[in-house]
């Protein structure tokens, strides 16, 4: 933990900016955000290929960083390089949580994690069932809600952590392990989780571990220094990740073609992995179950203390952030009206 203290100690000594939006080097009187997206089918990912922001924000210059896990993204947000990012619900559990303390806000829900999220056995692994992973080699990026549901698998299992040995690697990085034969398992998501699929045997899904009451999500999360400086702006955002899930529910054909040019995958290979998440009507998101209102603020709240529990118990975080502490992080001023 020293060791990563460390490295956010120098990033916050080189990072630029207070993390609000700013020029960068783009002209003064142009305003800047900086958006960190990740490569999984998303409703982010249209947004970000029919350059719906762009078109809501044409005074603001917006720039798309794409990053590998929610670990690497929360590393940008303590060094304050990132304004809005897409990212897990188990990273977000962990930057709410001691030591990390991010101040950051969520503010929308992208996807409920559910076939699109797995944990494969490789075959001629010898491994039918997650029991079987007892001294074998699982691959997983740390901190991701990948990482989260591989704990919960092993603990519903009666696993151990250390009876395995879990090797920290990025999604592309697993591919590229699975092919040369170093790996037994691995617990990944699309466009990775396709292709290990080919070679290997799901054991358990995210949404089979959502069922048994550990689910996981894709959040929206913005920095509390630019939603504070910035308010307009984070209601276009949210506006246009609205829309975006309005064209999955309406025209998935055309959301595949959208995010199909992104992961440069076919329209058809786009809507096969899009069919394996769950997504949310933009009016459900201001229901109890999601964010909820102003009045009262939804139970994903409960569900980020929930996996923050299991993460102290599992040592990963240092303690449990406080349920009025976690609430204070979901923004939902004006949700209804925005979600139209």
């Amino acid at each position: 933990m020293k060791k990563v203290l460390a490295v956010f100690a120098v990033l916050l000594t080189a990072a630029c900016g207070n993390g609000a939006a700013s020029g960068g080097g783009a002209s003064p009187e142009k305003k800047t955000i900086r958006l960190a997206y990740q490569a999984f089918p998303s409703g982010d990912l249209i947004v970000k290929n029919q350059g719906l922001l762009e078109k809501a924000l044409p005074d603001y210059q917006i720039t798309w960083t794409k990053f590998d896990s929610g670990a690497s993204i929360n590393t940008a947000f303590v060094a304050r390089s990132v304004d809005i990012a897409a990212i897990g619900s188990s990273p977000v559990a962990r930057g709410l949580s001691a030591p990390l303390n991010i101040p950051y806000q969520v503010a929308f829900v992208l996807d409920v994690a559910g076939d699109n999220e797995a944990l494969v056995a490789r075959n001629g692994s010898g491994v039918t069932g997650v029991a079987g992973l007892r001294g074998k080699k699982v691959a997983t990026p740390f901190a991701s809600t990948a990482h989260y549901s591989l704990l919960a698998a092993l603990a519903q299992a009666g696993v151990e952590e250390s009876e395995l040995t879990i090797v920290d690697l990025e999604p592309q990085d697993i591919q590229a392990a699975w092919t040369r034969g170093d790996l037994d398992a691995a617990y990944t998501w699309l466009p990775s989780l396709a292709e290990i699929k080919k070679t290997g045997k799901v054991l358990i899904s995210s949404r089979q571990l959502a069922t048994a009451g550990k689910p996981t999500l894709d959040l929206g999360v913005v920095s509390t220094a630019f939603l504070t400086a910035h308010p307009e702006a984070v209601d276009a955002w949210r506006k246009a990740e609205a829309q975006a899930l309005d064209l999955i529910a309406s025209d998935p054909a055309a959301a595949a073609k959208a995010i199909g040019v992104e992961l440069n995958l076919s329209p058809a290979e786009a809507q096969e992995q899009l069919s394996q998440g769950v997504f949310l009507k933009p009016a459900e998101l201001a229901s109890p179950e999601w964010l909820g209102t102003e009045a009262q603020v939804g139970k994903l709240a409960d569900n980020l203390v929930s996996a923050a529990e299991f993460l102290k118990s599992q040592q990963k975080i240092d303690a449990v952030p406080a349920l009025a502490d976690v609430q204070k992080s979901i923004y939902v001023k004006g949700l209804p009206d925005v979600l139209g």
